[in-house]
């Protein structure tokens, strides 16, 4: 076992008898099932990110043991909707009940106009997302849309986590990311993990309480 897994055992150790370990565990989805490609132009990105919201879980991108050992006692595991996600959820926890939404969906993106630039899709999605917290949204949800549709994610993790000791969602890197800023100002701790953009990425947040 590695990562937030090992840690959050450790920590469990450490805890008084008198205390148990609540835990919301954010997992971003194992590797998408599509080919990156060479540098294009904004218009072949659209295609592309059609392209990577359609793809499901590559076959060579298996939830890695730690985590599937982290999540074991989940009786319920929320996800987003798109494939890769909803392939992830049941590849790391097929014991579990699931339940899909696209209110976990990730935080949209659209690229800016710029004509004659080509760049390979990752440094497009940089562009896309710098451009979109400037404001440029070009049809799609802006940050605040995003922010609310955390707020409702925190709402129903908090309530699983505080009925069965444990909540895990497995959706999107910048999705998670903003749904652990939310758990944080609501008084959630974060103790393993780090957000950021890397497969079958999980950030694990805590709240001890006594009983």
């Amino acid at each position: 076992m590695d990562g937030p897994g090992r840690r959050v055992l450790r920590r469990r150790k450490k805890l008084r008898q008198d205390q148990a370990l609540i835990r919301i565990v954010l997992v971003r989805h194992g590797k998408p099932n599509v080919v990156p490609g060479p540098r294009i132009t904004h218009k072949k990105f659209q295609d592309y990110i059609q392209e990577y919201e359609e793809a499901g879980l590559h076959p060579d991108s298996p939830p890695p043991a730690w985590l599937v050992d982290l999540t074991r006692q989940a009786r319920l595991v929320y996800a987003s909707d798109r494939p890769r996600a909803r392939e992830s959820a049941r590849a790391l926890a097929p014991h579990a009940e699931l339940s899909l939404s696209s209110l976990f969906m990730e935080a949209q993106l659209k690229s800016p106009k710029l004509p004659l630039v080509r760049m390979k899709p990752p440094a497009w999605a940089v562009i896309a997302r710098l451009a979109w917290h400037a404001g440029h949204h070009g049809g799609i949800e802006d940050f605040r849309d995003a922010k609310e549709r955390a707020d409702k994610a925190v709402d129903m993790l908090s309530e699983t986590a505080l009925a069965d000791g444990i909540a895990v969602l497995v959706a999107h890197g910048y999705f998670n990311a903003i749904v652990g800023r939310t758990l944080k100002k609501r008084g959630w701790r974060r103790y393993g993990g780090r957000h950021r953009a890397k497969f079958w990425n999980a950030v694990v947040y805590e709240l001890p309480t006594v009983r």
